[in-house]
Protein backbone atom coordinates (compact mmCIF):
# COMPACT_ATOMS: atom_id res chain seq x y z
CA UNK A 1 0.00 0.00 0.00
CA UNK A 2 3.05 2.14 0.88
CA UNK A 3 4.33 2.11 -2.70
CA UNK A 4 1.17 2.40 -4.54
CA UNK A 5 0.43 6.06 -2.50
CA UNK A 6 4.05 7.09 -3.06
CA UNK A 7 3.53 5.99 -7.29
CA UNK A 8 0.22 8.28 -7.10
CA UNK A 9 2.14 11.12 -5.05
CA UNK A 10 5.14 10.43 -7.86
CA UNK A 11 2.74 10.45 -10.51
CA UNK A 12 0.91 14.00 -8.88
CA UNK A 13 3.91 15.89 -8.98
CA UNK A 14 5.08 14.51 -12.49
CA UNK A 15 1.59 16.45 -13.58
CA UNK A 16 1.91 19.38 -11.67
CA UNK A 17 5.81 20.21 -12.78
CA UNK A 18 4.40 19.73 -16.21
CA UNK A 19 2.05 22.01 -15.83
CA UNK A 20 4.85 25.23 -14.92
CA UNK A 21 5.63 24.78 -18.39
CA UNK A 22 5.85 28.25 -19.79
CA UNK A 23 4.72 29.09 -23.67
CA UNK A 24 6.66 31.94 -25.38
CA UNK A 25 4.53 34.86 -25.53
CA UNK A 26 4.14 37.19 -28.44
CA UNK A 27 6.71 40.17 -28.83
CA UNK A 28 5.15 43.47 -27.76
CA UNK A 29 3.97 45.74 -30.03
CA UNK A 30 5.68 48.71 -30.03
CA UNK A 31 4.58 51.74 -28.35
CA UNK A 32 3.11 54.52 -29.76
CA UNK A 33 4.00 57.92 -28.57
CA UNK A 34 2.24 61.68 -29.09
CA UNK A 35 4.97 62.90 -31.12
CA UNK A 36 4.99 60.23 -33.27
CA UNK A 37 1.74 61.33 -34.22
CA UNK A 38 1.83 65.07 -33.96
CA UNK A 39 4.33 67.80 -34.01
CA UNK A 40 3.45 70.93 -32.34
CA UNK A 41 5.16 73.86 -33.07
CA UNK A 42 6.18 74.41 -29.37
CA UNK A 43 5.36 72.52 -26.46
CA UNK A 44 5.73 75.66 -23.83
CA UNK A 45 4.78 79.71 -23.94
CA UNK A 46 5.83 82.17 -21.56
CA UNK A 47 3.34 85.03 -21.51
CA UNK A 48 5.66 86.95 -19.55
CA UNK A 49 3.86 89.66 -17.42
CA UNK A 50 0.26 89.95 -17.66
CA UNK A 51 -2.19 92.36 -15.85
CA UNK A 52 -4.27 90.45 -13.03
CA UNK A 53 -7.67 90.03 -13.89
CA UNK A 54 -7.02 90.50 -18.14
CA UNK A 55 -7.54 86.85 -19.31
CA UNK A 56 -4.80 85.57 -21.56
CA UNK A 57 -4.61 82.63 -24.76
CA UNK A 58 -2.53 81.41 -26.99
CA UNK A 59 -2.63 78.97 -29.79
CA UNK A 60 -0.57 75.69 -29.56
CA UNK A 61 -0.04 75.35 -33.13
CA UNK A 62 0.43 71.59 -34.22
CA UNK A 63 0.50 69.19 -37.43
CA UNK A 64 -0.48 65.67 -38.04
CA UNK A 65 2.40 63.54 -39.24
CA UNK A 66 0.70 60.31 -38.82
CA UNK A 67 -0.05 58.33 -42.01
CA UNK A 68 -3.91 58.50 -40.76
CA UNK A 69 -6.52 60.85 -39.15
CA UNK A 70 -6.03 61.64 -35.59
CA UNK A 71 -8.43 61.78 -32.77
CA UNK A 72 -7.67 64.29 -29.93
CA UNK A 73 -9.63 62.76 -27.35
CA UNK A 74 -9.14 65.17 -24.68
CA UNK A 75 -7.23 68.44 -23.59
CA UNK A 76 -7.40 69.19 -19.17
CA UNK A 77 -5.49 71.53 -17.23
CA UNK A 78 -3.56 71.27 -14.03
CA UNK A 79 -5.55 73.57 -12.76
CA UNK A 80 -9.57 75.31 -12.87
CA UNK A 81 -7.51 78.86 -13.87
CA UNK A 82 -6.55 77.31 -17.46
CA UNK A 83 -8.87 76.18 -20.23
CA UNK A 84 -7.91 74.53 -22.94
CA UNK A 85 -9.88 73.95 -25.77
CA UNK A 86 -9.45 70.93 -28.56
CA UNK A 87 -10.34 70.33 -32.17
CA UNK A 88 -13.33 68.29 -32.24
CA UNK A 89 -13.13 66.77 -35.45
CA UNK A 90 -10.39 64.29 -36.45
CA UNK A 91 -7.51 65.90 -38.46
CA UNK A 92 -6.60 64.57 -41.71
CA UNK A 93 -2.71 63.05 -42.28
CA UNK A 94 -0.86 66.33 -42.78
CA UNK A 95 -3.08 69.48 -41.64
CA UNK A 96 -2.89 71.43 -38.79
CA UNK A 97 -4.72 73.02 -35.97
CA UNK A 98 -4.28 74.38 -32.72
CA UNK A 99 -5.10 73.58 -28.77
CA UNK A 100 -6.14 77.20 -27.50
CA UNK A 101 -5.04 77.64 -24.28
CA UNK A 102 -6.99 80.49 -22.49
CA UNK A 103 -5.52 81.67 -18.48
CA UNK A 104 -7.94 83.66 -16.51
CA UNK A 105 -5.12 85.87 -14.32
CA UNK A 106 -7.37 86.03 -11.36
CA UNK A 107 -4.62 86.29 -8.67
CA UNK A 108 -1.25 87.97 -8.70
CA UNK A 109 1.53 85.37 -8.79
CA UNK A 110 3.49 83.51 -10.86
CA UNK A 111 2.41 80.96 -12.46
CA UNK A 112 3.30 77.43 -14.34
CA UNK A 113 0.49 75.68 -15.64
CA UNK A 114 0.18 72.38 -17.84
CA UNK A 115 -2.27 71.15 -20.26
CA UNK A 116 -2.29 66.88 -21.06
CA UNK A 117 -3.70 66.72 -24.13
CA UNK A 118 -4.84 62.39 -25.12
CA UNK A 119 -4.59 61.64 -28.36
CA UNK A 120 -6.81 58.19 -29.92
CA UNK A 121 -4.32 55.12 -29.18
CA UNK A 122 -2.04 56.71 -27.43
CA UNK A 123 -1.78 55.47 -23.53
CA UNK A 124 0.57 58.60 -22.40
CA UNK A 125 -0.71 61.90 -22.59
CA UNK A 126 1.41 64.53 -24.41
CA UNK A 127 2.19 67.60 -21.76
CA UNK A 128 2.15 71.73 -23.02
CA UNK A 129 2.74 74.47 -20.58
CA UNK A 130 2.12 77.79 -19.87
CA UNK A 131 3.57 79.90 -17.33
CA UNK A 132 4.42 83.62 -17.03
CA UNK A 133 3.42 86.19 -13.94
CA UNK A 134 0.48 87.78 -13.14
CA UNK A 135 0.67 91.72 -11.91
CA UNK A 136 -1.72 93.57 -9.69
CA UNK A 137 -3.03 96.58 -11.38
CA UNK A 138 -0.38 99.24 -9.94
CA UNK A 139 2.52 96.30 -9.94
CA UNK A 140 1.66 96.18 -14.04
CA UNK A 141 0.95 100.06 -14.48
CA UNK A 142 4.77 100.15 -12.87
CA UNK A 143 5.81 97.55 -15.16
CA UNK A 144 4.93 98.85 -18.03
CA UNK A 145 6.22 102.47 -17.33
CA UNK A 146 9.73 100.76 -16.78
CA UNK A 147 9.61 99.30 -20.04
CA UNK A 148 8.61 102.48 -21.74
CA UNK A 149 11.67 104.05 -20.01
CA UNK A 150 14.06 101.00 -21.05
CA UNK A 151 13.46 101.30 -24.77
CA UNK A 152 13.51 104.88 -24.96
CA UNK A 153 10.40 107.02 -24.58
CA UNK A 154 12.22 109.44 -22.18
Amino acid sequence: MKKLFFLAALAIAAVASNAQVTTPTAPASPVIKGEDLVKFKETVHDFGKIKQGVPVTYDFAFTNVSGKAVVIESATASCGCTTPVKPEKPIAKGKSNVIKAGFNAASASPFDKTIYVKLAGVAQPMELKIKGEVLSADAYAKFEADKGKKSGGK
